[in-house]
């Protein structure tokens, strides 16, 4: 169900719908994107399992603030924001691109309330001299490079696919995009990684010396091809039977973490009464 929730920058649109015994879900969505991106992966999930999503702030239905001034623990608020007012006890995020920058950021900082990450093309570190080369040619000549970037990131998109975010790339004011961009290639993802202990698992997108599974080889990791970075529009179906995998993890997970918490208590009880 769609209704909004007062956030740090204003309004935050947020879906809040399904129920079932598993770990609710909160979907975050890339650049110039909004929580529509994840309608497949709501109507495969709803059934037996709480899914949720967000439009970030200055994105689909969401407000902003005046200001372009944008950064991943702004967009790291909003998903805290959500998560509070639902009352997510625990929560796996999913997020995509620089959606799943905002669920690692809020991850290191509330490891507690966190029960997995699924990180599905999200960029690692990025090298400062990469970043200054691009935000350069943006500044320079923001459409053509614009242009070349998102063309890349469209190959092997369906015809769907690729109406849809370029509309959506159209719509998109050129400060917050450069605020957005800006934000991105200034966010390192490590850190708050290291300070993170659940489930993590990526999904790598074609091929980019800055994915973030080459920063953490040591993570599983699903490999896609021939796919637009926009995997969960292109194809659905395998993108879900990534989902489910990754969800079958973190269930587990929690009834281990439960079953421990179980075992703990009777001596804690045991030790108050001596």
């Amino acid at each position: 169900m769609g209704t909004e929730i007062m956030g740090p920058a204003g309004q935050i649109h947020v879906d809040d719908d399904g129920s079932g015994d598993g770990v609710p879900v909160l979907f975050i969505h890339s650049f110039a994107g909004s929580g529509q991106h994840w309608s497949n992966q709501l109507d495969h999930l709803r059934p037996g399992r709480r899914a949720i999503t967000l439009d970030l702030r200055g994105h689909g239905q969401s407000e902003a603030k005046a200001d372009d001034d944008i950064t991943i623990d702004d967009l790291a608020a909003d998903v805290g924001t959500v998560v509070d007012s639902l009352d997510l006890q625990r929560v796996a995020l999913v997020g995509h691109s620089i959606g799943g920058s905002a669920a690692v950021a809020y991850a290191g900082a509330h490891p507690d309330q966190v029960a997995g990450l699924l990180l599905v093309g999200t960029p690692g570190r990025i090298p400062s001299e990469q970043a200054d080369q691009v935000m350069s040619a943006m500044t320079s000549n923001y459409d053509d490079t614009m242009s070349s970037y998102w063309d890349r990131l469209l190959a092997d998109a369906t015809p769907a696919t690729r109406a849809r975010i370029q509309r959506e790339r159209d719509a998109m004011p050129r400060a917050t995009a450069m605020a957005l961009i800006r934000a991105s290639f200034a966010y390192d993802p490590l850190p708050a990684l290291g300070d993170y202990h659940g489930v993590v698992v990526t999904t790598t997108i074609g091929d980019s010396p800055a994915d973030l599974h080459k920063q953490l080889p040591d993570v599983p990791d699903a490999s896609v091809t021939g796919t637009s970075h926009w995997v969960q529009l292109d194809r659905p179906d395998e993108f879900d039977r990534i989902l489910d995998t990754f969800l079958a993890r973190v269930d587990h997970a929690e009834r281990t973490r439960a079953a421990k918490a179980a075992e703990r208590a009777p001596a804690s009880a045991g030790a108050a009464g001596r």
